[in-house]
């Protein structure tokens, strides 16, 4: 069984390129619908938890929350942009509002080397698109990078287990996106990085021709990609 990481979708545009990465530094990915409950994906192949963006503000009534569960299922996790802010309310900090919606390239100020920003370089571009922030930071939490206009554009928890990020690492824009990426997979998750779409494609070959047996499949092409990838490793 492969090691995972779980992202939860709060309906970022970015939610697929997060997996996408996270798949490039090979480490299975599933993305999950930010309302699923936590025995859904919780096994023991589970190593980590992503947050994803998403439109929405947390201070809205009626904006996405998630079951609280995934918190405390022992794995890291880290936040990113409206996941940061719902990790920081779940754990009883305080978010406010932007006075304007802040859209573009920072350069980040590292205060907090390890382990998320091990070998990324103060003053690197970032890329921001949020219109709150973490006003007040939970207890036991401490920033561990800031911007020009943001005292707290990075946090962590003393024990080193959660984390949040107000910019996008997972965007081309952020120069140093994936390495932050993989210091969360390596430095906090202590994944393998074993995972290949080869490995990924043989599994499902295999658990096909277990499933079909003798029986023969028809299969719906609409020329989409699910059904188009569906069709290749039927073949």
């Amino acid at each position: 069984m492969h090691e995972k990481i779980i992202i939860l979708d709060f309906g970022s545009q970015y939610t697929q390129l997060i997996a996408r990465k996270i798949r490039e530094l090979q480490v299975y990915s599933e993305i999950a619908p930010c309302t699923a409950q936590s025995e859904r994906f919780a096994d023991d192949s589970l190593i980590g938890i992503i947050l994803s963006g998403g439109p929405a503000s947390v201070l809205d009534e009626g904006s996405p929350r998630m079951d609280e569960r995934v918190l405390q299922l022992g794995v890291p996790i880290l936040g990113i942009c409206y996941g940061m802010q719902l990790t920081s309310l779940n754990f009883g900090g305080n978010i406010g509002r932007t006075q304007t919606r802040e859209y573009g390239r920072a350069a980040i100020k590292i205060l907090r080397e390890e382990p998320l920003f091990s070998g990324v370089d103060s003053g690197s571009t970032i890329w921001m698109s949020h219109g709150d922030h973490v006003e007040k930071l939970p207890d036991g939490f401490i920033a561990s990078a800031s911007t020009e206009s943001l005292p707290i554009a990075a946090f962590q928890n003393d024990t080193g287990t959660v984390f949040g990020l107000q910019f996008h690492p997972e965007v081309h824009h952020t120069e140093q996106g994936k390495q932050i990426l993989w210091n969360f997979l390596h430095n906090v998750c202590h994944a393998k990085c074993d995972w290949s779409m080869a490995s990924f494609i043989q599994a499902q070959k295999s658990a096909i021709r277990e499933r079909v047996g003798d029986d023969r499949v028809l299969l719906g092409l609409s020329g989409g990609v699910d059904s188009a990838v569906t069709a290749a490793l039927l073949h």
